[in-house]
């Protein structure tokens, strides 16, 4: 059943995104929305980065990339680095790229190499070798070309998410959102769940439906409808993160892609913008400081007088993040880390598949159960593709890597993957009998598995047909790069 009275309690990134999917689709059917949010409340903006769905936010909201991204400072991103998570001979970083219809031709040579490899022949499987965004990636290179012989790139976007909220609060007033700045003082309920929030200034806002944005706090869904978090910290090492901005050294240039680089206790993302780079250093507070942890990213970053900004979480996810007639999003509904720019992802999902349950034929308590759990097993397949990252590390300089790679905290599904690999046998088929609770796709486990060099130490030599495939798709990926132009800011593209 379609809400006719939505009020969406929170800004940001969050809130209006919601503001904007649930106006576009139920207005024309009635919906009256409206966003309360308060000015003293500032967004965290961790991310500042996404995956490939938010092409497909804005394609249903008709909305182009000429029309948000100069707004938003964006550029694109062709996929994520990783150095310094591994100490082999072999590669200190690999790259995890956004897989497109273009790398079809050279991936099955990649899953047959790793397969190769995985029986202990001695053959090249850095994914970085065949995938054109990591070609792209190197050199700063848009994924889009005029040149039509070469589409069907997959890419992302890095953006200011404060920006991309104002953008889109524009747009949701656009259609019919109304937008009330005002600070929530108090909360009614009924048997029903939420009865009516009270606010300092407009007073008593009635609903029938209630999305919480409010973040971390959660103040509809946790902390009114008593809605606990379960804690995610033995999966998650970690729950802090300090961030400081810095300014580009080459101003016409910008990279296509974010770095996650490991650190002594976590690792440090950069992301560039078109008029800055997003940095910061997330890690665990088991292991050090928040001083030490500044300190540590200015030194990276040779820059001592930005301001820094310090972020506190807990690693965990509520269970209902629809409950009787509130839904929880972003912070609200938990949160993992910064880690592969999941998190925005996590929120348009979760809303694009709400309002397709609440469009099902009615029958609140089954589509409310099965959403759930559709939300619930998308978060936690997250998590175990986050996990992963630190479970493969072979770094030893720091109890914090050595202790991560011991963990022995980990899922059914995760165990099941990591084995499979192990094993000499099929991992296609290991990953078919687990894919129920799969949210990252082939793709992604072989760049991990591979990019972190999870092999056996080669027993055989290298096969000739496996080692001339490796070097022609490394010669069709650099011929194909040449056709796409240097990323240039995001008013021009």
């Amino acid at each position: 059943m379609i809400p006719k009275q939505i009020v969406i309690v929170g800004g940001g990134t969050a809130g209006w995104m919601a503001a904007t999917l649930m106006a576009n689709r139920w207005s024309k059917h009635g919906a009256s929305i409206t966003l309360v949010e308060s000015s003293k409340i500032g967004t965290i903006g961790v991310g500042e980065g996404s995956t490939p769905f938010l092409r497909q936010f804005f394609q249903t909201l008709n909305i182009s990339e000429k029309q948000w991204m100069a707004k938003c400072d964006a550029t694109y991103k062709c996929g994520i680095a990783f150095p310094n998570w591994c100490n082999t001979n072999e590669a200190e970083s690999y790259f995890h790229p956004f897989y497109g219809e273009i790398d079809s031709p050279l991936v099955k040579d990649f899953f047959n190499n790793c397969q190769y490899r995985r029986e202990g022949f001695d053959i090249p499987t850095l994914p970085d070798d065949y995938f054109i965004n990591a070609y792209l990636a190197q050199q700063n290179k848009s994924p889009k070309t005029t040149n039509l012989q070469y589409q069907g790139i997959d890419y992302g976007y890095h953006f200011d998410a404060d920006k991309l909220g104002s953008f889109l609060a524009s747009h949701a007033k656009k259609l019919g959102v109304k937008q009330i700045q005002d600070q929530v003082v108090d909360i009614k309920t009924n048997t029903l769940g939420i009865e009516s929030i009270i606010t300092q200034q407009k007073g008593e806002i009635s609903g029938d439906l209630f999305v919480d944005c409010s973040g971390l706090k959660g103040i509809l869904i946790q902390q009114t409808l008593k809605e606990e978090l379960i804690d995610y910290q033995k999966y998650i090492p970690n729950n802090r993160a300090v961030a400081i901005g810095t300014n580009h050294k080459e101003p016409s240039k910008f990279g296509t892609y974010t770095l996650s680089k490991g650190l002594k206790n976590g690792w440090m993302w950069s992301i560039p913008l078109s008029s800055r780079i997003g940095n910061g250093y997330v890690y665990s507070s088991k292991y050090m400081s928040s001083e030490d942890a500044e300190k540590e990213l200015r030194e990276q970053l040779n820059e001592y007088d930005a301001p820094a900004r310090h972020i506190k979480w807990s690693p965990g996810r509520i269970s209902q993040h629809w409950k009787q007639n509130c839904l929880a999003l972003g912070l609200s509904q938990g949160f993992l880390e910064p880690l592969e720019a999941p998190m925005l992802n996590l929120v348009q999902q979760t809303c694009e598949s709400f309002i397709e349950f609440c469009e099902k034929p009615h029958d609140l308590v089954n589509n409310q159960q099965k959403f759930n759990q559709v939300i619930n097993r998308l978060i936690d397949g997250t998590r175990d593709y986050l996990q992963a990252h630190y479970l493969l590390n072979s770094r030893s300089d720091s109890q914090y890597w050595i202790d991560n790679r011991n963990n022995t905290d980990m899922s059914s599904t995760l165990m099941a993957i990591v084995s499979g690999w192990k094993s000499q046998g099929s991992f296609d088929t290991a990953l078919a009998t687990i894919s129920d609770n799969l949210v990252y796709g082939k793709t992604s486990w072989y760049c991990i598995l591979s990019g972190m060099n999870y092999y056996h130490t080669p027993t055989k030599g290298s096969l000739r047909l496996a080692v001339k495939k490796h070097h022609n798709a490394k010669l069709r990926c650099q011929h194909i790069a040449v056709n796409f132009p240097i990323q240039v800011a995001s008013k021009q593209n």
